[in-house]
């Protein structure tokens, strides 16, 4: 089982808001989940991204693969 932590998109049609949740990476983007992080809001000026880093640097530490978009939004919150 791959564990990937990646976002999933929650918002209104032309109104995104994601969630940083971890999921098997054979799961759809949208579909099931194993537990949501944070969350990430492009739309505001400047965008607000909220992360539990402890949940985060403890899934990572058992093996999760963060995916771009994610590995960039913790690098510039302070997870990584």
């Amino acid at each position: 089982m791959s564990v990937k932590i990646r976002l999933r998109r929650v918002g209104a049609k032309k109104a995104p808001f994601y969630r940083i949740v971890v999921a098997d990476s054979r799961f759809p983007r949208d579909g099931r989940f194993i537990e949501e992080i944070g969350y990430y809001n492009p739309l505001t000026e400047p965008s607000v991204v909220k992360v539990d880093a402890d949940k985060a640097k403890a899934w990572i530490a058992n093996g999760a693969q963060p995916t771009d978009t994610v590995k960039t939004l913790f690098k510039k919150n302070g997870v990584l």
